[in-house]
């Protein structure tokens, strides 16, 4: 028997299955990164038409100026409850990177501050609304940038700092 033929042989098989599961594993982490990618895509969107029905929920209750300020105070609160932009938030806090859960952070409170002036009485045309309308729509793009960043730079550590 020819030892050197059949080591050769051995090295041989040994380096085809190495190079075989080398490239399956590392199929396996790229597809795994891309459901990540696509999920965390999918995350964003919902997060961001949360906030966006809440706020045109908002706009609703502020243009209800005939409407008497405790029914408009419901209907603030109700926006904020029926958005279901909370629950959203938090998943975003699980699988967002840092800059997204801030942006997220900062936007959620422009937003509630919306709403707690519009639940103490203020109309769309009050100088206070006004300010803090403004004030969302600009965390509110600042966040849409930080997201899109996120999904197009491909990464996505998650961050499980708690926000409050």
């Amino acid at each position: 028997m020819n030892w050197g033929s059949l080591a050769s042989t051995v090295l041989g098989a040994v380096i085809g299955i190495a190079s075989t599961l080398m490239a399956d594993r590392a199929r396996a982490r790229r597809s795994r990164a891309e459901g990540d990618q696509a999920a965390r895509r999918q995350l964003y969107g919902d997060y961001l038409a949360a906030l966006a029905r809440t706020r045109n929920h908002l706009r609703i209750a502020a243009r209800s100026a005939d409407t008497p300020a405790e029914e408009r105070a419901r209907m603030a609160l109700e926006a904020f409850r029926d958005g279901n932009a909370y629950e959203l938030r938090y998943q975003v806090a699980i699988v967002a990177p840092d800059a997204v859960v801030d942006a997220s952070t900062t936007a959620f409170r422009a937003l509630r501050d919306v709403r707690d002036v519009v639940e103490a009485g203020a109309v769309h045309t009050a100088r206070e609304y006004l300010e803090l309308r403004d004030r969302w729509e600009d965390t509110f793009a600042e966040l849409r940038a930080a997201m899109r960043a996120d999904v197009e730079r491909g990464s996505g550590r998650g961050s499980t700092r708690a926000q409050g």
